[in-house]
């Protein structure tokens, strides 16, 4: 029989598992009794330091602001990050090139970059100039770091004082991030960058070298960048030569280069230079009495008769420098371009006399416009009414909503991956799309629909639908959907982010000029890419060629069939004539392009293109107000044909590829005759014909390379030096040998 008080292996392993749970249990218990001593501990502790009363306000309102602190800290953390992505790139070294640009005649048009002559150490610099640009520019630049906020007051009251802006609160560290890693949009998102990357260069870089790369960067009118070139352009001489009047007549062009700049205004540039001596006197740098001779005579710069410089291409142009200058052992360079500077003027012309004309009645201040060649030469670019006043290129950095202008990159992939054709049928009906709870139903502009049309209608009078029901599908068709849209504006040279919904197809992704110019020039090459660029030579300072564009010609790129190039150029050769942009039409050659217009008339488009050229005009405001329903039927088609017309008079036309009828046989000389003003615009000058231009490229070369010459009359000299070079070697006892014997 088994002895009932003896313990069993069963019976150790459950009063083991009892002991366990005793013990989570005890300490459980522990734990919490523990905790709640301690937690009334610390709660009697701190009742010690309780606040009441006034006291206890102060303690929310501090206890508020350090979480309202910690939190700013965190959005700061993440605004900063994009503007410090701008500090990775070797953005010295962006800096240190230099380049002389040629026309593509050859003609000097303008520098960029830093000149072997620059500045030098600021303790070079003479010392009423510097006064003179800290008194105007930032009085506390030594004081503060990077941001200075009593400036910012001050600035602010006397704008207050004076109802309009008549000073600015930006230190000379906040211009020079601007001019360094920046552009000149007028954004919020920009006006941070600038604060973040002016706390950096603050960090990163000693006071005068700040002062000293501002002083080599900002632009000074007449295209000049940095104070040795100013001082050279107005006054030909070196910036340490610089008087009193000259100093204080350069250091007031930093407000407004092309108000102030001597040569365009010397009354303006004399007043602004007086208040720049009044400005030394209330900082304190000076005394009236040393400024007094400045006032009574003031400076005088030498006579400009120079063209205007195309600022804006000049810029384009400079940025492709640094890209073909990679690699390189030069950083200085002779640049030949692709401008043509009567189109170029043609150009701005055709903006400024119609922003004039209509501007204030459209309510539009800016515009921009590119226009290039079957080639891919950059021939004109306008980046805005006036480079003087902003340097911000619209043309292309600026990226705005080109609405109906983008429906070709649809069609053009309807057509291939649907088959369609102009005769194709399509119904204009109202539809809607519904996305993330919500339902879109895009109308047309004139507020009704058509019903059962053909392509070419749908294109012509821009009907809203249709594209929307390529992408999503209707009518018995498969929708082709935003990835193939996409590709297709890929292939013709879109590079701006674009984001795949059904309103992408009525353009509601931004892009910029140049993209649109681009994009159209497949259309005018019959669907080849069109490889745009403004560099066609680069010559370093010894007079070698270190690149030549027409050696490294690209081989052309199909990307669009001739079947859909043919269909599109069919079709946009109608919009011209009997569509949205009867105003662009010229006499005497057909055109195809298409309008474009946003939501509450913001952005204003017309690109087009014949066979020579491609051209894309955009209207509208910095501040995307709205304009008073401006269309891109309107100016832009207006400047369109302006400019356009120009650009044909004495040159060979070229025929749209795949359209009937596409030079109806005027004259260029008839074609001038074209204005709505009905007064006959000056002629284009005569330019060469591609068969001139190709045999005097080859001639250059073979002269580059043929063996040099000598004259008759340089030989015999020679021939005379060596006879007495040997007669005298025989005299000497020599051998021909001009170097005396040494005796043994």
């Amino acid at each position: 029989m088994r002895n009932p008080f003896e313990k069993n292996g069963r019976s150790k392993g459950r009063n083991r598992l009892l002991e366990i749970d005793s013990w989570i249990d005890s300490a459980m218990y522990r734990l919490f009794s523990g905790g709640s001593e301690f937690w009334e501990n610390l709660v009697i502790f701190f009742q010690r330091f309780r606040a009441t009363g006034f006291k206890r306000l102060l303690v929310e309102i501090a206890d508020e602001g350090l979480t309202l602190g910690l939190a700013g800290l965190v959005v700061l953390l993440a605004l900063a990050l994009p503007a410090f992505d701008e500090t990775s790139k070797n953005w010295r070294d962006k800096s240190d090139y230099s380049v002389i640009f040629l026309d593509r005649n050859g003609k000097e048009i303008g520098r960029r970059g830093v000149r072997q002559t620059d500045s030098g150490e600021i303790d070079t610099l003479p010392d009423h100039f510097i006064k003179a640009v800290l008194a105007t520019e930032d009085r506390r630049f030594f004081e503060h770091y990077g941001i200075d906020f009593f400036g910012l007051g001050r600035a602010l009251a006397e704008n207050v004082r004076a109802n309009s802006v008549v000073q600015g609160g930006s230190s000379i560290t906040q211009q020079l991030a601007k001019n360094l890693f920046l552009t000149n949009e007028r954004t919020i998102e920009r006006k941070i960058k600038e604060a973040f990357l002016s706390l950096w260069l603050e960090t990163n870089l000693e006071k005068n070298d700040i002062l000293k790369l501002y002083l080599d960067r900002a632009y000074m009118g007449g295209g000049n960048f940095g104070i040795t070139a100013a001082a050279e352009y107005y006054f030909e001489k070196s910036p340490k030569d610089l008087t009193l009047a000259e100093a204080a007549m350069l250091a007031g062009l930093y407000k407004a280069p092309s108000k102030y700049a001597p040569h365009i205004n010397l009354p303006n540039a004399r007043a602004r230079a007086n208040e720049v001596l009044t400005n030394m006197v209330q900082a304190g740098f000076m005394t009236e009495g040393q400024v007094v001779a400045a006032r009574r005579k003031p400076a005088t710069p030498i006579e400009r008769n120079d063209i205007e410089q195309p600022g804006y291409f000049l810029d384009f142009a400079f940025e492709e420098v640094q890209d073909l200058a990679r690699g390189l052992p030069d950083k200085t360079f002779y640049a030949k371009t692709t401008i043509d500077l009567d189109l170029q003027r043609a150009a701005e012309e055709a903006i400024n006399n119609h922003l004039r004309q209509f501007g204030k009645e459209k309510g539009v201040s800016e515009a921009a416009l590119v226009s290039i060649d079957r080639d891919g030469a950059v021939r004109a670019m306008v980046g805005g009414r006036d480079y003087g006043e902003s340097q911000f290129n619209r043309a292309t950095n600026s990226r705005r909503q080109p609405g109906s202008s983008f429906k070709p990159f649809v069609y053009a992939t309807a057509v291939e991956e649907l088959e369609l054709n102009e005769k194709s049928r399509v119904v204009d009906g109202r539809i809607c799309v519904s996305r993330n709870g919500r339902s879109w139903c895009p109308s047309n502009y004139s507020g009704s629909f058509r019903g059962r049309i053909d392509l070419q209608t749908a294109i012509v009078k821009s009907i809203n639908t249709i594209p929307v029901k390529f992408y999503v599908g209707a009518d018995g068709r498969r929708g082709i959907g935003g990835r193939k849209i996409v590709d297709t504006a890929r292939r013709m040279g879109v590079t701006s982010e674009l984001v795949m919904s059904p309103a992408m197809v009525l353009g509601s992704n931004g892009l910029t000029v140049l993209e649109m110019a681009t994009g159209y020039g497949t259309f005018m090459t019959g669907g080849y890419k069109l490889d745009r660029y403004a560099i066609v030579q680069l010559t370093n300072l010894q007079g070698e060629i270190v690149y030549d564009r027409r050696d490294q010609t690209p081989p052309r790129v199909r990307v669009l069939t001739e079947r859909t190039a043919g269909v599109m150029n069919r079709m946009m050769a109608q919009i011209p004539e009997w569509g949205t942009a009867r105003r662009a039409a010229l006499d005497g050659i057909r055109a195809a392009g298409k309008t474009g217009t946003t939501n509450a008339y913001r952005d204003a488009w017309f690109v087009g293109f014949t066979g020579n050229y491609v051209t894309a005009v955009w209207m509208g405001n910095d501040n995307y107000r709205p304009t008073r329903r401006l269309t891109g039927g309107n100016l832009p088609a207006m400047t369109w044909k302006q400019y356009m017309t120009f650009a044909h008079q004495n040159i060979e036309l070229q025929p749209i590829p795949y359209i009937e009828n596409p030079l109806p046989g005027r004259s260029p000389e008839a074609i001038a005759e074209q204005n709505e003003d009905g007064l006959k615009p000056a002629l284009r000058p005569k330019t060469l014909s591609q068969e001139a231009e190709d045999y005097l490229r080859a001639l250059g070369r073979t002269l580059r390379q043929a063996k040099p010459v000598l004259r008759r009359d340089v030989v015999a000299a020679r021939e005379q030096k060596r006879d007495a070079t040997v007669l005298a070697g025989r005299v000497n006892g020599t051998r021909g040998d001009t170097t005396p014997k040494v005796a043994q």
